[in-house]
């Protein structure tokens, strides 16, 4: 089903555009869906990297302070309110793409124009002279990589609402998108080696503009809607203008609140994750503190509710307190994952590893078992119930942290690397394709972006920020310590399960 239909059907929406008029044109085959979304997910993939582990690797080498580096790991946080501005996405059309192409696809080449030119910013001011401009294209190039995801996320959910339709997609995204980790990881790396951090960044940002050609060669959204050098061209410049006035607000917005932190007293010495925790968890919590009222209210009430809360509410009101459960497990669910990622590569580096050695474990055995893993995972989501794949998957994902307490206690040799880092990402990657399973699952077709990334924001919020602990938490309790402590995170959403295979959503009488 496609944006403009569900919107024909009754969803909330910004009124009809154009592209809303006549028959809607057929959908893609399933064999160029799958394409298109394996180059999604690697154009998604490539700017994550750009502004999370490359980014704090290329600081690092201009010497700038550990402390200030990880203020600007906290930009990875920004995915996880994505929520925030997922209800746009959901109502408003992009001018001039969606006229021919329709609301997420427009979306998503504004997201990739954003993306593109973020990333050429930060190839053009790679000598760090300048942090709050480093900052404020970093932030720019995760907002639009969100945005991207959010977009592509509804017109996959809208393209393949059923289980068995979700698992192939979703398999194929996550190869895209792991693959992407391996090209920017290692080769914007080496290509820095070679040349420099800006010729580095600017091939990087070329292979992430890849999609947008083929998007625009697409069929229009309906059948009979002509004009698509118009379209582009408009849509070009509207895409323009969004991006000027969306890197105004953020930068004005960042002025104030560095402002504002100085003004209080804040400095690098300063800890902030109380702090950043205590925001974080605001919405959230209001939210759970609403469930009272929400479910009392009438089926279709959220219709009646602004554009920005009928998503969540609507959510909520679907699943009542089992949502509380429901929000617990996937906070759990992928705990260990992100948590390994941050401590594991300190952790072969002084385990006695070359570069060389790790460089391959990063690379070619990372991804054909995250590959595997994936595969497995989509393969199995179509054949079994959603209850024993996530099951498989937080054991699997368990065994991924365990691992390296092996690794950690064993003489370095590459057969204890290789199969510690096969074994994590293979867990890794099967958990993670029966996890967007399970999310996609949960949403409604009248608002599946928002509530995506309400979900899928939430899963990563807990993880993340403490991930920006996790070296206090191995001076404390060491490196086997904090594998085991990460892995029996990820395993003890297991025992949520019996709860969670019994949600079962309210139907509106």
């Amino acid at each position: 089903m496609t944006a403009s239909a569900i919107d024909a059907a009754g969803a909330p929406g910004a009124g009809a555009s154009p592209s809303d008029q006549g028959a809607p044109a057929a959908q893609p085959s399933r064999r160029r869906l799958l394409g298109l979304y394996l180059l999604l997910g690697f154009a998604a993939g490539l700017p994550f990297y750009m502004f999370n582990a490359v980014l704090t690797l290329r600081l690092s080498r201009h010497g700038v302070d550990i402390v200030i580096i990880g203020f600007f790991a906290w930009i990875a946080l920004l995915p996880t309110f994505k929520f925030a501005w997922a209800p746009l996405v959901e109502r408003y059309d992009v001018p001039g793409f969606a006229r021919f192409w329709g609301r997420r696809r427009g979306w998503i080449m504004l997201s990739q124009l954003g993306i593109f030119l973020s990333m050429v910013a930060m190839a053009f001011t790679s000598n760090d002279e300048s942090l709050p401009l480093t900052a404020l294209f970093a932030i720019l190039l995760a907002f639009w990589t969100t945005t991207l995801e959010v977009a592509a996320d509804g017109w996959r959910i809208e393209l393949a609402p059923t289980q068995a339709e979700q698992a192939p997609i979703v398999a194929a995204n996550l190869w895209g998108y792991r693959s992407a980790m391996v090209a920017a990881g290692s080769g914007a790396i080496l290509v820095a080696a070679w040349a420099d951090w800006t010729v580095a960044y600017l091939v990087i940002a070329l292979a992430a503009f890849a999609p947008f050609p083929l998007l625009a060669a697409m069929r229009p959204e309906q059948m009979g809607t002509r004009g698509r050098g118009r379209a582009l061209a408009t849509g070009i410049a509207a895409s323009l203008a969004i991006l000027s006035a969306v890197a105004l607000i953020t930068a004005l917005a960042g002025a104030a609140l560095l402002s504002a932190a100085q003004g209080a007293g804040l400095s690098a010495k300063t800890n902030v994750t109380p702090i950043v925790l205590g925001v974080a968890l605001l919405p959230f919590a209001a939210l759970a503190l609403a469930l009272p009222r929400i479910n009392r209210l009438p089926a279709g009430a959220h219709a009646n509710i602004s554009a920005f809360a009928a998503p969540y509410v609507e959510l909520f009101w679907r699943y009542g307190y089992a949502m509380l459960a429901v929000l617990a497990f996937v906070s759990l669910y992928r705990m260990g994952d992100v948590l390994t990622l941050t401590l594991s590569h300190p952790l072969w580096n002084e385990a006695g590893y070359s570069l060389e050695q790790i460089g391959v474990a990063d690379g070619v055995v990372a991804l054909s078992a995250s590959m595997a893993g994936v595969a497995l995972g989509g393969w199995l989501s179509t054949r079994m119930s959603l209850g024993w794949t996530l099951a498989i998957g937080a054991v699997t994902a368990a065994a991924g942290n365990w691992i390296y307490i092996w690794l950690w206690h064993s003489d370095p040799s590459p057969f204890v690397l290789y199969t510690s880092v096969a074994v994590d990402q293979f867990g890794n990657g099967y958990a993670g394709a029966v996890f967007v399973v399970y999310l996609s699952m949960l949403v409604s077709p009248n608002y599946p972006g928002a509530q995506y990334a309400l979900l899928s924001g939430f899963a990563f919020l807990l993880p993340r920020l403490l991930a920006g602990a996790s070296g206090s938490m191995q001076t404390a309790i060491g490196y086997d310590g904090f594998f085991l402590l990460s892995g029996a995170l990820s395993f003890a959403a297991i025992f949520l399960l019996p709860l969670i295979v019994r949600v079962k959503a309210r139907v509106p009488a």
